[in-house]
């Protein structure tokens, strides 16, 4: 949770916290006297013949509270304000490793532009609550504390008591207020991360959305959206607005009764002049800290309706289940078995996707998988990833459950080139390297050649230094595949999935490529997705999976020869090459 992390952060940092709160009430209680000095100096110039070295003293002392206050303040705001900064950090940390740990599960059910409103928006809430908010509540207390103190006892009780009574009605307006504008503020946030997610998926889909010329129609949606967040914006403001007009306005009341029942003292001569204008200066003092509530209060609320929304997340916990890990650099050898696996969806209602599935892949081989759409297929490679958590004794690696292997050990042992061939924004070398530094510019240029993009490569003015584009928009679809297949092959993975990743390549470049990986993988577990017999009719083993069964397994000729489904996928293929050629 988001509120042991704060805890802890207080803990780690708690002596520039206790050093900077104590510079916080020097600075805070040096301003306080201040008002006293120059009332005394007013006074002793009131005088004929006054003590010109006692005023010249007191201007001495004025300059050194300046002085004080100055270096006291920055020393203060160093730590504090500093500290803050930290924890935002800490909390991004903390969030982004949060993200990182979530399941496929989590993520189909949150918009992107939610969880970037939570790492941008929210977190910075809460830094400026635990910030600035903190620090102006301590160093406003201290003042008004102190300030009232001394308006007591140096100056009148009773023209203090007088002259304060619109400050409890402050308090208690504020307090109210404030609880309005939280539940405001989070509707703001919401609204935020809606129109975040609405221009990230416009970016992402902004070819289609031309292709299909729905421009217009997605400028009156951002419309829509673009209003709600400004209406929730302008409500929290109305609500937030209130506040310092308020204060001011009880100020006013409290500087007129001064003027009235202060003045009237002087008069009198109850309280000197001198008095009666520290008295004022005294109040200005307060005022600044009360009309500052307003602000404080307004961040405040913003900042705990943020660490609800942070809690709320940090309260989930990853769905797959995990075992602690004593060998990270385990090495698997790549025998693959399932028994009797069944796999259905989370909190899904729909029947199961996977039935008895049954299927045993040995060392150096490599699986074949063809089937309709929606078969199962993804889901099947998926499961040894173990994406959704997996029943005991269902599926085995080197005769190991899968569950009783680590996920970081499962997972770097194998590498899955996705039919969404995901890019960064960074150049091709660091796509095929994934950004690690093991990788020498030999073996780089080695992957790049097997998975036939080294060609493409040099054709780009800045070679594997060009940078690509959002999920690599300047590349073509095939390119996109083969660096994919790169930065798998580089990994030298114990088992390799190509799920469906050579669809946009030619079938000359997907033999060759294919050639290539039997080559540099005669020895390591590989399993291929495909719609295209092409791609895995030179398979060890082809399986065919309809509906989630296995309905047929065996070679590309054994299949042929049973006359079944992988026939029938053979023919249909077969008659479209040749219309093709005719059409030709």
């Amino acid at each position: 949770m988001n509120d042991s992390i704060i805890f802890s952060f207080f803990k780690k940092h708690k002596l520039s916290y206790i050093v900077g709160i104590i510079f916080m009430i020097l600075s805070s209680y040096v301003q306080t006297l201040f008002p006293k000095i120059l009332g005394n100096t007013i006074d002793l110039l009131k005088i004929n013949g006054f003590d010109k070295p006692m005023v010249l003293k007191n201007i001495f002392y004025i300059a050194l509270i300046s002085i004080s206050s100055f270096l006291f303040t920055y020393i203060w705001r160093n730590l504090v304000i500093a500290n803050a900064r930290k924890l935002e950090c800490d909390i991004r940390q903390n969030l982004f490793s949060h993200f990182e740990d979530m399941s496929p599960e989590f993520y189909s059910k949150r918009k992107t532009g939610d969880l970037i409103a939570y790492a941008i928006n929210d977190i910075s809430a809460v830094r400026m609550t635990f910030g600035p908010a903190t620090a102006l509540s301590i160093n406003g207390i201290v003042l008004c504390v102190i300030s009232i103190y001394s308006m007591c006892t140096a100056i009148d009780i009773r023209l203090t008591l007088m002259t304060l009574i619109p400050i409890p009605f402050i308090i208690i307006f504020t307090t109210k207020i404030g609880k309005l504008i939280k539940l405001r503020f989070r509707k703001v946030q919401e609204n935020f991360a809606n129109i975040s997610d609405k221009v990230q998926e416009n970016i992402y889909g902004i070819r289609v959305i031309k292709a299909y010329v729905q421009e217009n129609d997605e400028i009156k949606n951002f419309e829509n959206l673009n209003k709600e967040i400004s209406d929730s914006n302008i409500s929290m403001v109305k609500a937030s607005s209130l506040l310092t007009p308020v204060i001011e306005v009880s100020f006013s009341i409290s500087f007129v009764m001064n003027l009235i029942i202060g003045g009237n003292m002087v008069i009198n001569k109850s309280i000197s002049l001198g008095d009666f204008i520290a008295f004022n200066t005294y109040l200005t003092m307060i005022m600044n800290p009360i009309i500052s509530i307003g602000r404080v209060i307004n961040i405040y609320q913003r900042g705990m309706a943020s660490l609800g929304r942070l809690n709320d997340i940090f309260k989930i916990k990853p769905q797959i289940k995990d075992v602690p890990s004593s060998h990270k650099n385990q090495r698997l050898n790549g025998y693959i078995e399932f028994k009797n696996f069944d796999f259905v969806y989370p909190n899904s209602e729909e029947e199961k996707v996977l039935h008895n599935i049954n299927l045993k892949l040995h060392k150096g081989k490599t699986l074949g998988i063809i089937g309709k759409t929606g078969s199962g297929k993804s889901t099947l490679v998926n499961s040894l990833f173990k994406l959704y958590n997996v029943e005991p004794g269902n599926i085995f690696i080197d005769d190991k459950d899968i569950n009783s292997i680590p996920l970081e050990v499962l997972r770097s042992n194998m590498a899955i080139v996705p039919q969404d061939n995901f890019l960064f924004s960074d150049t091709i070398k660091n796509n095929i390297s994934f950004f690690k530094d093991i990788y020498p510019m030999e073996a780089i240029e080695n992957a790049s050649k097997n998975s036939l993009m080294y060609e493409s490569i040099l054709k780009f003015n800045d070679k594997f230094e060009t940078l690509l584009g959002e999920r690599g928009v300047n590349l073509s679809g095939g390119q996109k595949q083969r660096l994919s297949i790169a930065r798998a092959i580089i990994k030298d993975p114990a088992i390799l999935i190509l799920d469906d990743s050579l669809s946009a390549v030619d079938t000359i470049t997907e033999k060759q490529i294919l050639s290539n990986l039997k080559i540099i993988r005669q020895d390591k577990t590989n399993l291929i997705i495909s719609h295209r017999i092409s791609t895995i009719e030179d398979a060890d083993e082809i399986i065919v999976i309809d509906n989630g069964h296995i309905c047929e397994h065996g070679t590309h000729k054994e299949l042929l020869k049973q006359k079944g489904e992988y026939y029938e996928i053979y023919i249909e293929q077969s008659n479209d090459g040749k219309r093709g050629l005719q059409t030709s």
